[in-house]
């Protein structure tokens, strides 16, 4: 049976919290992670290291634009653990 069939999908605050825990597990200091709508490019989901280092994401929606910024800092910390 699949883990999938009961699944119950993730609100924007979990998708959020993970990937804070994500990046602060990665990085150390993390200043916020979060979504905005932006007038002309739509959803934009951001991470701010710091007040230059930052990560972020577009998406057609909030979720699509959180799951680009996920798999984003995902690739970030892959690349990082091959070496």
């Amino acid at each position: 049976m699949s883990k999938h069939l009961n699944h119950e999908p993730k609100t924007i605050d979990q998708r959020i919290d993970r990937i804070y825990r994500m990046a602060k597990g990665h990085f150390g200091e993390v200043r916020f992670v979060g979504i905005k709508r932006h007038a002309k490019i739509g959803w934009v989901a951001k991470i701010q290291f710091d007040e230059f280092e930052s990560l972020a994401a577009e998406g057609e929606n909030a979720i699509d634009a959180l799951k680009k910024l996920r798999k984003r800092l995902r690739k970030i910390i892959d690349r990082y653990n091959m070496v």
